[in-house]
């Protein structure tokens, strides 16, 4: 009985996860915002600082990391506070879906947005800037995912700060914005002022970058110290997440 039951859920996360796609690509705006400015910012990045391979080397992987938070943190953030203010969470909550089910599927197109955006960045950094590929794809899957945890986690608990839709973008802008500035997503965060310096790396942006510039372009062993700082984040921000979770 048990197992037809998780079948059962698994089959309607499936179908909320389709519809989530639908939703998504009818919605310009979060195609723009999600798909296009990064890449937009990569290739104008890129193509004002072409000959410099050092800087192309860092920048891919910033846009990736970048990327990743827009999907995730941005993305969920919006998301949820609107279905909340709009009270389609409680609406949801009353139907026979189980919330799981309903969770899963919102939650796995976000996750779907940060991988393909991250494929789409190594492949227009590759085939344009002449940027390698990862020598090992399977632990750039990995290294995404620990990303996509940590901001996903991030995001869904962010939303219960945010007091309703119309202020969402001014909340979550001002914790994206300066993160992406002072994160190295541009530009070595090396060369800032000190105390942007420590900010920065006690954030958890920073480190995915480093993570991904690791994986995807100078290769060795990932950081031990920047994986505990977003695992760190991922933790916290998961017991945030689930502990303030509301559905109206």
């Amino acid at each position: 009985m048990r197992e037809v039951e998780a079948l059962s859920a698994l089959a309607l996360a499936w179908e909320q996860f389709r519809f989530e796609r639908k939703l998504f690509w009818r919605n310009p705006s979060a195609a723009f915002f999600n798909f296009l400015l990064p890449l937009l910012l990569l290739v104008l990045t890129a193509s004002v600082f072409g000959d410099d391979r050092d800087l192309l080397d860092s920048l891919v992987p910033g846009i990736a990391g970048m990327s990743i938070m827009a999907t995730t943190f941005n993305a969920l953030a919006f998301n949820l506070t609107f279905l909340r203010e709009q009270g389609i969470l409680k609406r949801v909550r009353g139907t026979p879906m189980p919330a799981r089910s309903y969770l899963g599927g919102l939650l796995g197109s976000a996750v779907a947005n940060s991988f393909v955006q991250v494929g789409l960045v190594v492949a227009i950094g590759h085939l344009a800037y002449g940027v390698g590929l990862p020598p090992e794809p399977v632990r750039l899957v990995v290294v995404v995912a620990l990303g996509v945890a940590c901001f996903g986690a991030l995001g869904i608990a962010f939303s219960h700060a945010i007091p309703n839709f119309d202020a969402a973008p001014a909340y979550a802008n001002a914790v994206f914005l300066p993160t992406i500035l002072i994160s190295g997503v541009f530009y070595s965060s090396e060369s800032l002022p000190t105390a942007l310096v420590g900010i920065a790396e006690v954030l958890p942006l920073e480190h995915t970058i480093d993570l991904l510039k690791t994986t995807m372009v100078e290769g060795g062993p990932l950081s031990g110290a920047a994986i505990g700082v977003v695992a760190a984040w991922t933790a916290g921000g998961a017991y945030l997440a689930v502990r303030f979770f509301r559905w109206e």
